[in-house]
């Protein structure tokens, strides 16, 4: 009897403290932004993630790093109290082709390995087709 009241005891103990501190959980699907395919010219790149504290701490974001120059993250500068919302903004240098990025955001909540959760962007950007309205229309000789 006393070894299920002291097994109970530490499960409840487990419980109730797994639970205090800080949490981080992301809006984004999968922590992903689909760029979609965009066009170099037309797109700045730029892109929001916006997350919730739902903890009972305030979350403190330490460090966001990403896995190449062209793509660089801005963190929040104060923490984000319980309840309250924040976003890491990220600028994709816009480079030719597909984007399958990695940015790491160190923190301290509770509900992510190490305080540590990985957020990704991806997509493809595309050069915009220039159209010439002075080059004459190749027409088939079939509608001639």
């Amino acid at each position: 009897m006393k070894k299920i009241l002291l097994l109970a005891v530490l499960l409840v103990n487990s419980v109730v403290f797994a639970q205090i501190g800080a949490k981080i959980e992301f809006k984004d699907k999968d922590n992903t932004i689909d760029y979609g395919t965009v066009n170099k010219e037309d797109d700045s790149g730029i892109r929001s993630f916006e997350f919730t504290n739902t903890g009972d701490a305030p979350l403190i974001i330490t460090n966001v790093q990403s896995t190449c120059g062209c793509t660089v993250p801005s963190k929040p500068t104060e923490p984000i109290l319980p309840g309250q919302t924040g976003k890491i903004d990220v600028k994709y240098n816009m480079n030719t082709g597909p984007i399958r990025k990695t940015i790491t955001v160190e923190s301290n909540a509770v509900n992510v390995d190490n305080g540590r959760v990985a957020i990704k962007i991806k997509g493809e950007v595309v050069v915009k087709k220039e159209v010439n309205l002075l080059e004459k229309k190749k027409i088939s000789p079939m509608l001639q």
